[in-house]
């Protein structure tokens, strides 16, 4: 039987327009090929997001290797800057173009052509589980933990996942990411008392506060790193009144702040540091505050171990790089992953995701499933 072509399956997946959280028929394409090679499917849909479930073997085996990875992506942006087609995955001088090509239809390209090719040809003694999902570029509510949720209720379960979310920094095989920094947003409203600017000891005015408090927040080291992370970062990302008149002290003046942080941290001990600084800047100044905080994701660690060797060797074998081990980056679904099995990530070269004229270099597809397939391997035997 003819080896499944990674590359013509992510021009498919391409195609489709599955802009979070339309599906555009993405996940119906690989629905049609795993089941064509054995794989049990299953949807998992909730909240209007199409999520896709798909093992081969026996379920719950105590040798089960899974793949978790997204076809949703971002919005095109300006569809007059782009080059080639942003949905027509056209070809040019050994580059595919398109919105996807990297984040990360080609990953999950990959590591379908290469579980498929597996199970047709050398059927292992375990399980092979896909989760993909249609809501990972977006709130992520009902994506991959809806998958998750599927799996629990089904009895279904993972001992090793592999996210094929891009990886690389500049060439293929120099990264691969054991963990994540956490993620958190915080919006502060200070409210003073509206007046007058030529009698300001009539108003209340919020800047003041709003300004030492920013400077507390941007001036404060949260820590110098560890052993497998950066030191936690802490950016000032607006600071708004809506005050276009100079001769009126406004009542109320917005911030918000976003915080990526180390396993030195959670989202509740800098919470309640918040909490703190906001506490001490009302009583200084006299104002009223208001605070809303949203945890996208807890920093989390696979230790180095057998996972990650396993990935290592098959990208040594496969790149003749050894990837570093790194926690740096955003968030990505395996946050949620690390609940429920040991997770690393793996994927491509990502210098063009979420820009125009997304590409991905054709020959790093079919490395890529050289990899998965090398993975796949020595993980059953």
């Amino acid at each position: 039987m003819s080896d499944t072509d990674p590359v013509a399956l992510t021009a498919a997946l391409v195609r489709c327009a599955s802009v979070t959280p339309a599906d555009d028929g993405a996940l119906d394409i690989l629905h049609d090929l795993l089941s064509s090679a054995g794989f049990d499917c299953a949807w998992a849909d909730r909240g209007g997001i199409r999520n896709l479930f798909a093992r081969w073997g026996e379920k719950a085996h105590p040798r089960t290797f899974g793949f978790n990875g997204h076809t949703d992506v971002v919005p095109v942006g300006d569809i007059d800057a782009w080059t080639h087609a942003p949905f027509g995955a056209e070809i040019d001088d050994g580059i595919m173009f398109g919105r996807g090509t990297t984040d990360m239809k080609s990953g999950v390209a990959a590591f379908a052509a290469a579980a498929v090719d597996y199970v047709r040809t050398t059927p292992p003694d375990g399980a092979i589980i896909l989760a993909i999902t249609g809501d990972e570029e977006g709130e992520a509510l009902d994506g991959t933990t809806a998958l998750l949720a599927h799996m629990e209720a089904a009895g279904e379960r993972m001992v090793a996942c592999l996210v094929g979310e891009p990886t690389c920094p500049d060439k293929m095989g120099e990264m691969m990411k054991i963990g994540r920094r956490g993620s958190m947003t915080a919006w502060v409203k200070v409210i003073g008392k509206q007046g007058h600017s030529a009698y300001p000891h009539r108003a209340l005015n919020p800047l003041p506060a709003m300004m030492r408090l920013m400077d507390r927040f941007a001036g404060h080291e949260l820590d110098v790193g560890t052993d497998h992370f950066d030191p936690s970062t802490l950016a000032v990302v607006t600071v708004d009144t809506g005050n276009t008149a100079t001769n009126v002290i406004p009542a109320e003046c917005s911030a918000a702040i976003n915080i990526r942080f180390n396993d030195l941290h959670s989202g509740a001990s800098l919470s309640r540091w918040i909490s703190e600084e906001i506490a001490r800047i009302e009583t200084d100044f006299g104002v009223a505050t208001d605070l809303t905080i949203k945890i996208s994701g807890e920093s989390f660690l696979t230790p180095p171990g057998p996972l990650s060797e396993l990935v290592a060797v098959a990208v040594r074998s496969e790149t003749g790089e050894t990837p570093t081990l790194s926690t740096s980056g955003g968030t990505s679904d395996a946050r949620f992953i690390k609940d429920h099995c040991a997770v690393v990530e793996f994927g491509l070269v990502g210098q063009s995701m979420h820009q125009v004229d997304e590409h991905v270099e054709v020959a790093h597809i079919h490395q890529l499933k050289s990899i998965y397939a090398r993975i796949l391997t020595d993980y059953f035997t």
